[in-house]
């Protein structure tokens, strides 16, 4: 009888080692995607993707994570092409992910905070005018709690980069600034490891292509 529970505690082992391991792979392919990524409906197709992964992996806060991130991805490319329309709509979509993460991750994560300011932000360029004293505001108390969290999180450094390069010089900011401030996010991605393969790791190209002046 001994045995028969030792053989069957270590099938059961060896099930849960093969879930996991498909699990880190599947997520892994999904993720370099998600870096490489370049048109909207390649970012709603992985969101679709990261949406699947995390209801069969209900204790895994990263697929909800990477479903927020691949639907402001696409918000921010159609705000790029001077489609505004369904920016809140996105980002609306993006903060339900990240309640789900944030439920399993808990409320002090750096990187789910990043990306609720990201979400406040994508909200507050459908209409600036009207916007920057309600999501602005909120955008900007997201971008300081990820500060706080984790004052040494690379991407914390290219949003807060972003921001400056895009500002115009009356109210503060210029694409001097920017850079200098680039500059320190690339500086923070070089000196960076994730806790696992998993986790958070993307924007050093966005840092590079900023520095290479191929912005302007």
């Amino acid at each position: 009888m001994r045995k028969y529970f030792l053989t069957f505690a270590l099938s059961m082992m060896s099930l849960t080692a093969f879930a996991q391991s498909d699990y880190e792979k599947i997520m892994s392919d999904k993720i370099a995607k998600l870096e490489t990524t370049r048109s909207t409906d390649e970012f709603q197709a992985l969101a679709n993707d990261f949406d699947r992964i995390g209801k069969k992996e209900i204790n895994q806060w990263l697929p909800s994570y990477y479903a927020a991130l691949a639907y402001l991805q696409k918000g921010r490319m159609q705000m790029q092409s001077g489609k505004m329309s369904e920016l809140s709509i996105n980002a609306d979509i993006a903060d339900k992910y990240l309640d789900q993460a944030e439920a399993i991750a808990g409320k002090d994560n750096s990187e789910i905070h990043l990306l609720r300011k990201m979400a406040y932000s994508l909200k507050m360029m459908e209409n600036p005018a009207e916007r920057y004293m309600t999501d602005g505001m909120k955008a900007m108390e997201e971008l300081k709690k990820a500060e706080t969290l984790d004052p040494n999180n690379p991407r914390v450094a290219l949003i807060k980069a972003e921001d400056t390069y895009f500002t115009p010089e009356q109210y503060g900011g210029s694409k001097e600034k920017g850079i200098e401030q680039f500059k320190t996010a690339l500086e923070k991605f070089n000196a960076f490891k994730p806790k696992t393969a998993l986790d958070p790791n993307w924007g050093k190209a966005e840092a590079e292509y900023f520095l290479s002046g191929a912005a302007k």
